[in-house]
């Protein structure tokens, strides 16, 4: 169980640092800067984003699936990852209740 535990927290911090680097980095810096090259620098966030985003859902789903969560939770700790605020919100709360 703790290697479960372990996969889950690391995707939910990683799920929510690339996700307020994506909210609050890039999309601002693309729709109010005039200055294409400069949000194109920045370009690799919503890459890495898109691609480890799915990871997280496979991570939160096999630790629900271990932990017997109902399907409403399930549904819960898979919307997480959609704010960056949740989906460390859930990583402490997961931690705090241990294996």
């Amino acid at each position: 169980m703790n290697g479960v535990i372990l996969r889950f927290r690391v995707m939910a911090i990683w799920a929510g640092v690339m996700s307020l680097l994506l909210w609050f980095a890039y999309m601002p810096a693309k729709y109010l800067v005039s200055d294409a090259t400069f949000y194109e620098n920045f370009i690799w966030i919503p890459i890495v984003h898109g691609f480890t985003y799915p990871i997280y859902l496979l991570a939160a789903l096999h630790l629900c699936i271990a932990k017997r969560k109902s399907l409403i939770s399930t549904g819960l700790f898979l919307l997480a990852g959609t704010l960056p605020v949740a989906s460390i919100w859930i990583e402490r709360k997961v931690s705090k209740e241990g294996a």
